[in-house]
């Protein structure tokens, strides 16, 4: 049986060699059909450190690696655009001086 492979979003980069990846879905309820967000957090093995936050990576299924890990970073499909604010003032003053 192939192995899954799914898109999501890294939204845990704490702990090293250790991604949170969220895998977003939409579902439509039974009863009333309108359609819900639904997500499912997975951690994944990143060996060399290439994700961060916010980053979109594609991850594998594979044999467990830890309790909670059972899925490998195959790639960073998308790096994370989003600039931040604070550290671009910090450094602007930082200069400034």
């Amino acid at each position: 049986m192939p192995k899954k492979v799914v898109v999501g979003t890294v939204t845990g980069d704490k702990t090293p060699k250790t991604r949170r990846v969220e895998i977003q879905r939409l579902v439509r309820h039974a009863k009333y059909g309108k359609f819900v967000r639904k997500r499912t957090i997975c951690y994944a093995h990143d060996e060399a450190n290439d994700s961060s936050m916010g980053d979109t990576v594609e991850i594998v299924e594979c044999a467990p690696k830890s309790k909670l890990k059972r899925w490998e970073l195959v790639r960073v499909v998308e790096k994370n655009k989003i600039v931040d604010v604070a550290a671009l003032k910090a450094a602007a003053s930082g200069e400034a001086e």
